[in-house]
């Protein structure tokens, strides 16, 4: 156990050793926790519980509508876009003064989204096929599909946002929120279809991203908006649940007439703006425990594996439930959510979940890296600077 510990500090302060002085670490610190919320909260909020030979989605909100709180800790998409918007305005700008054009500009940083994608689809196409020639049930074969494949929406609007950066880079982040709060307005207010609300998807998330890029042009850097958007952004979403009937949950739960994600409400943006500034007024004090070499090192293993991550996690969760559900019901695994022992008896299957996890990505690992093929090795992308615009630099 010693010598693990020791190889372990040893590999923590070479990454340290290797990271440049003035990256900014906050940025890396706060895309690991993004990713890392949205996992454990689709792990603990997700089950999928036998009904005779259908396997069914089902979430413990639909039956302990008070722990609607919880989902607030782990609806941390928000901050994703924000870091999303940073470094892809700084990204944009020092591609441009190095004299690179747009096209070869979006295509690299799309290659590094979309690459992995390939591996998950070819794979759920043989799982949903094999499942269907095997007369698996429809609504399982429907409800494994939709919980693998749902990250991608994710992808695409990043895809969108992130293609329209240069468009974006300076837009003020009222005006998508305009747009937002018009659309519920008539949703909520005046009976327009509910189909009106899937603009909130490019808008809703928008947002955020024009805070990252407002960041980039150091319009952020006092504490006072932090404050702004934390305090305000409370408020509102306060308001808008406790009087407005929007729901409390910010995650989306099965069976709910409205949810605050899909499409993504006023309230989920407001959500997400209080985010967005305790993200900004914690910068500092990550930069500071970054210093750490072992904290700091979790966070870079985090960042280097961050779209295998993203895309796998459900995954893993699904081939852990279907791998022993002729073992079950399982307490906490297979179980219906709905009551405090059964999500207490969730938790330690999180470890399971992190297990095969670990096995996806070592399957697949070389897709984030570079699209399956074997490549030169280069240095890691987590290594290098994030350097002020005004300096000559590789992309980040």
């Amino acid at each position: 156990m010693s010598r693990l510990i020791t190889a372990a500090r040893d590999t923590a302060a070479r990454i340290d050793a290797a990271t440049p002085a003035h990256r900014d670490r906050a940025v890396d610190a706060l895309r690991a926790f993004a990713v890392a919320g949205v996992v454990l909260g689709h792990w603990l909020v997700t089950a999928l519980v036998a009904d005779g030979r259908t396997l069914r989605a089902a979430s413990p909100l639909q039956h302990l509508p008070w722990l609607a709180p919880v989902s607030w800790a782990f609806q941390t998409l928000a901050v994703f876009f924000l870091v999303g918007g940073h470094v892809a305005t700084r990204s944009y700008a020092s591609a441009r003064e190095r004299g690179v054009p747009y096209r070869r500009w979006l295509h690299a940083r799309l290659a590094r989204l979309f690459g992995p994608v390939v591996a998950v689809l070819g794979l759920w196409t043989v799982v949903t096929l094999t499942l269907l020639l095997s007369d698996a049930e429809y609504a399982t074969v429907r409800t494994l599909v939709k919980l693998a494949l749902s990250p991608m929406w994710f992808l695409l609007v990043f895809a969108v946002l992130t293609a329209a950066t240069p468009l974006v880079a300076r837009l003020h982040p009222l005006w998508p929120l305009a747009v937002v709060l018009h659309i519920d307005v008539l949703r909520f207010g005046f009976g327009a279809p509910d189909g009106l609300g899937w603009l909130n998807l490019a808008a809703g998330w928008l947002v955020p991203y024009t805070l990252g890029a407002a960041w980039t042009r150091g319009e952020l850097e006092s504490r006072r908006p932090g404050w702004v958007l934390l305090g305000g952004g409370t408020a509102a979403t306060a308001a808008l649940v406790a009087w407005a009937g929007y729901p409390a949950a910010m995650v989306g739960v099965p069976g709910a007439e409205v949810s605050n994600l899909n499409p993504p409400t006023l309230a989920a943006v407001t959500f997400g703006l209080a985010q967005c500034g305790l993200a900004l007024l914690l910068r500092d004090r990550l930069r500071r425990a970054m210093r750490r070499p072992l904290a700091w090192a979790a966070v870079a293993l985090v960042n280097l594996s961050a779209m295998t991550v993203f895309l796998w996690h459900q995954t893993a969760l699904m081939a852990t439930t279907a791998t022993l559900l002729p073992a079950g019901p399982l307490p906490g695994l297979h179980t219906v959510p709905d009551g405090l022992g059964r999500v207490a008896a969730r938790l330690p299957w999180l470890i399971v979940f992190a297990l095969a996890l670990a096995v996806c990505g070592a399957a697949f690992r070389t897709w984030e890296q570079g699209g399956g093929r074997r490549r030169r090795v280069r240095p890691s992308r987590v290594v290098r600077a994030h350097r002020p615009m005004t300096e000559r630099t590789p992309h980040v």
